[in-house]
């Protein structure tokens, strides 16, 4: 019981938490004023910091300065007076990685047998993906409340972009019954999904029967390029909230929300190399592209299920804030 009560008055201030005196004892003002900027952080690794601090728990991990929610969304405000602030909401990521595997390259039929523990003729083979998202939302807040404890309520709106791209080389050629030089086929290829897992959900390459769509007779295909398709999304979002001002300019708080999202999914791209069986009954090789289109999207939801993308997300979620003022 007494551990409870200390957290407790630790996390509203320790003494004079409860008066309703709006400045220190140094004079300083506790609640904010106009052209203040605000910035919140996660509040949770503190309090899990002060809880096992209190309650003797050895393995005390200092708190980390963490964004709202798990995608790092990050949240700004500026007050115009004491009542009304304008909010920023940003997000931006790129992300770029790169992998390399080396693989046999074909041997002649009259080339001479190498044995251990010499090396046989090796190529590379290169695989690349990227993927970025940006995002930006401005809302309007309101605030009521004359004391330590403040309500605030208002209204968000947000755009985001996501795309992604994956590209694939090969250091074997695809070629098809040239004389003492042994045809190249996919087996002479990389399978991305098996040496960069996560990153390419569908097998890069196949010699087995593969299906193309649209495409007849074909023997072996690998892939050279896919985009899977981006997202561009419009949201707004209705929020509630409440904080406490536990120090001057700082507070303990947290919103909730309610919003709408439109999110049109663009169009996939998939290239292949290809070799099949042409018209005179001869193999060949070719580039082929494939394409899809996936639609529109709307939300009606809470927080961020309702202003997010596939990947990331904009909205702030009802995650417990420690906000400074300044």
């Amino acid at each position: 019981m007494k551990k409870s009560i200390a957290l407790l008055a630790l996390a509203f201030g320790v003494t004079g938490a409860f008066a309703q005196d709006l400045t220190s004892k140094k004079g300083e003002p506790i609640l904010p004023e106009a052209e203040d900027w605000s910035i919140g952080v996660d509040a949770v690794p503190f309090l899990n910091y002060a809880g096992n601090f209190i309650g003797g728990n050895g393995s005390n991990s200092a708190p980390g300065w963490n964004n709202y929610g798990a995608n790092q969304t990050i949240v700004a405000k500026k007050f115009t007076d004491a009542q009304n602030a304008y909010r920023v909401i940003f997000r931006l990521g790129m992300r770029n990685q790169s992998w390399k595997n080396e693989i046999a390259a074909p041997q002649a039929s009259s080339a001479a047998a190498v044995n251990f523990p010499t090396k046989t003729n090796v190529v590379e083979d290169k695989a690349t993906a990227s993927s970025s998202f940006v995002g930006i939302g401005v809302g309007m807040e309101k605030r009521k409340g004359k004391t330590r404890l403040q309500g605030f309520y208002g209204a968000d709106i947000f755009i985001w972009y996501s795309s992604s791209k994956h590209k694939f080389k090969y250091g074997n050629s695809l070629s098809q019954g040239v004389t003492a030089d042994p045809n190249v086929d996919v087996d002479n290829s990389t399978d991305w999904s098996t040496m960069a897992p996560g990153t390419f959900t569908t097998s890069n390459w196949d010699n087995t029967a593969p299906t193309i769509t649209g495409v007849n007779n074909v023997t072996g295909w690998r892939k050279i390029s896919e985009k899977p398709g981006g997202q561009f999304g419009l949201g707004v979002r209705a929020f509630i909230g409440a904080e406490y001002f536990v120090l001057p300019k700082i507070s303990i708080g947290g919103e909730f929300g309610f919003g709408v999202g439109l999110a049109m999914n663009l169009k996939s791209k998939t290239v292949y190399e290809a070799e099949g069986i042409d018209g005179g009954g001869f193999e060949t090789k070719s580039d082929i592209t494939v394409t899809a289109k996936r639609g529109m999207e709307v939300k009606l939801d809470t927080d961020r299920n309702a202003a997010n993308s596939s990947t990331y997300n904009l909205a702030p979620s009802g995650t417990l804030r420690l906000n400074f003022h300044f």
